[in-house]
């Protein structure tokens, strides 16, 4: 099958050459492993899930009954059947289960599990996401009751598995997570929470953490404790909260958003103050690298549908892939995919290597902040420059780009918008944690340093793209003041480069390997984009291997 003719029905791990090309560098072995299970999922994700995706999207929305018709108060959500079997197959062909148990895989095979599902569905990549960072704050913070009682809910592959939620989002405090009023009376064993979550998403969630202040006089983050709130109660009654009612949102229509008062609502602690934020923290890093690897996939999704329609389109007698300006545009929007790609699994392959070894920690979550970042403003960008490509029919929700591009705005949102994610990356550059920071600038320099004397123009932006962050940083360094001025300049400059000197680095590997240059003409696409190269003539290198680059043929020949 032509993976550009028809996009339902593809499988999305087979096809991807970027998957396959980090995979085997990454570990071969792993690839080895799940190839199979991995090309099954790919494959369920471009069929029944993509099927799914537009029909909940478009057709049947969750819905909340919020009183039963005794007019007792109930949380019960109605979703359309066809939603909730594919959000529990997700779970039960181990997009969480396979990082645990006897034999677990890296937590890796969760992050390109969601990659591939959030190629067409990001409300269920959601609620899994979700669910991933309670099991894994669960495993690793909880007290061993707890976590004896209830991870194995959470990580179980027999399709009855609970999903997890995240609530820290309040109505005053917004990104603000230390802002909290949410209370935490100890209880006998257990504690009551009483307050109001703002924005939970995977409202109807079986498990899921909580920050609250069990001491109302202790003010901010340090006076905030994390708790574990499971739906039902141990007898099988409903848990003492309400679901006031779902977000009408602009995208992740399928994915049930809501506002939930907590009413001397039963909970477990997993840590108590001042730990609470960290540990929620936790669980927010394990979603950010979800919800970059979201991003690329959106992306990628975007690029792929772009070229399924130039592929059969024609305009003015001729197929559009023959007009210059369609082959700059598809190119353009392909040169960021792969920068975000390498963002992406920079960050994700460096989860399971900081769980083995503290020091890879600031550079985790250094890396980590970035892409989530840059990835999400390119997901945007692209599905912009897709419809633009199909036009007309992209606008319309007969044609996934309409629900693709809705549903891409989350995820510059979720986690962190882009200021959180600047005074993350700011901290991490100044003061006490500047080991973060060494550790970009040694980072940049390994994978630049072989191409300098090959490669100088790509090689010479790179390293004049450093000056101009080591100024911001410098400034920042100097005055504390400074952070709120230039944590965003430095942030957007340190994930463009990053980006560069990843695709720079792989493109040195296959010339050297291969003697194949068609990595480095995207990695020298993708700086010229950056550069906002004018000249005339620097375009026709990228024409003239236009369909090797697009396919990912090898180029022997400049």
């Amino acid at each position: 099958m032509d993976p550009y003719k028809e996009i339902r029905g593809m499988d999305f791990f087979s096809t991807d050459k970027m998957l396959m090309d980090f995979l085997k560098e990454y570990d071969a072995a792993f690839l080895e492993r799940n190839r199979q299970s991995l090309s099954d999922f790919g494959l369920w994700v471009g069929t029944e899930v993509d099927e799914q995706a537009e029909y909940s999207d478009r057709y049947a929305e969750p819905k909340l009954e919020a009183f039963e018709k005794y007019g007792n108060k109930t949380n019960r959500i109605v979703f359309n059947p066809w939603y909730k079997k594919a959000h529990a197959e997700a779970y039960a062909r181990g997009i969480i289960g396979k990082a645990y148990g006897e034999n677990p895989e890296p937590h890796l095979i969760s992050f390109v599990m969601g990659y591939l599902l959030s190629h067409t569905d990001i409300s269920i990549h959601c609620p899994v996401t979700m669910t991933g960072a309670v099991a894994y704050v669960l495993d690793t913070l909880a007290p061993e009751a707890v976590k004896e009682k209830y991870l194995h809910q959470l990580i179980r592959m027999d399709g009855k598995s609970l999903s997890g939620g995240t609530w820290a989002t309040e109505l005053h405090g917004g990104s603000d997570v230390g802002a909290t009023t949410t209370v935490a009376r100890k209880s006998g064993n257990a504690f009551e929470l009483t307050g109001l979550k703002w924005f939970t998403s995977n409202a109807d969630s079986g498990l899921a953490v909580a920050t609250a202040r069990p001491d109302e006089s202790i003010r901010g983050s340090k006076g905030l404790g994390l708790y574990l709130v499971p739906s039902h109660l141990d007898d099988g009654k409903q848990n003492y909260y309400h679901i006031r009612r779902l977000k009408e949102k602009l995208g992740t229509r399928a994915l049930a958003t809501g506002e939930i008062d907590l009413e001397g609502t039963f909970a477990e602690e997993i840590v108590p103050p001042p730990y609470g934020l960290k540990a929620m923290m936790e669980a927010l890093e394990y979603s950010r690298i979800h919800n970059t690897v979201s991003a690329s996939a959106s992306h990628r999704r975007a690029f792929l549908e772009a070229m399924a329609w130039t592929r059969q389109r024609e305009a003015f007698g001729h197929n559009i892939l023959q007009y210059p300006m369609v082959k700059d545009e598809i190119l353009k929007i392909l040169f960021y995919l792969e920068a975000s790609f390498a963002l992406s699994f920079e960050s994700a392959s460096y989860f399971d290597k900081s769980l083995s070894d503290e020091n890879h920690r600031p550079w985790l979550r250094l890396a980590t902040a970035l892409a989530k970042y840059q990835t999400a403003e390119w997901a945007v960008q692209a599905t912009k420059d897709s419809m633009e490509i199909i036009g007309g029919n992209a606008y319309t929700n007969e044609f996934p780009m309409s629900r693709i591009m809705r549903d891409v705005y989350s995820l510059i949102l979720w986690e962190g918008p882009a200021n959180i994610q600047a005074i993350e990356v700011a901290r991490m550059c100044t003061g006490k944690n500047q080991i973060a920071y060494d550790a970009f600038r040694k980072k940049i320099a390994g994978f630049i340093h072989p191409v300098t004397s090959t490669w100088k123009a790509e090689a010479v932006y790179v390293n004049e793209q450093m000056k101009i962050i080591e100024s911001f940083v410098s400034a920042m360094q100097a005055d504390p003041a400074a952070i709120q001025i230039y944590a965003r300049k430095a942030m957007a400059a340190m994930s463009r480069t990053l980006a560069a000197a990843l695709l720079l680095n792989k493109a040195h590997k296959a010339v050297l390997q291969n003697n194949n240059f068609r990595s480095f003409l995207v990695a020298k696409g993708y700086i010229d984009l950056l550069k906002q190269v004018t000249t005339p003539g620097s375009e026709l290198l990228n024409h003239r291997h236009y369909l090797a680059i697009l396919n990912h043929e090898p180029v022997y020949q400049l």
